[in-house]
């Protein structure tokens, strides 16, 4: 995964590597429209790869969590 760094997603430009959890890997990126620095989460290569709808469920359901205002 650490092939990103420097590479584009969308808009936004991967800087550095945060952490990594069960299912995926966080980035801090850079929105080059925005100019702002952005979280990007990543579902690691081996799930990605994986036909297993547990790890894409759980990572989906983690981005829905992360992306609710009352998330705290």
């Amino acid at each position: 995964m650490s092939g990103l760094i420097g590479q584009m997603l969308g808009k936004v430009r991967i800087e550095e590597r945060l952490g990594e959890g069960a299912v995926g890997v966080v980035y801090r990126g850079r929105h080059t429209t925005l100019d702002i620095d952005v979280a990007v989460k990543v579902l690691k290569l081996e799930h990605h790869q994986s036909n297993d709808k547990y790890y894409h469920e759980r990572f989906r359901r983690e981005a829905q969590t992360a992306a609710n205002p009352d998330y705290s």
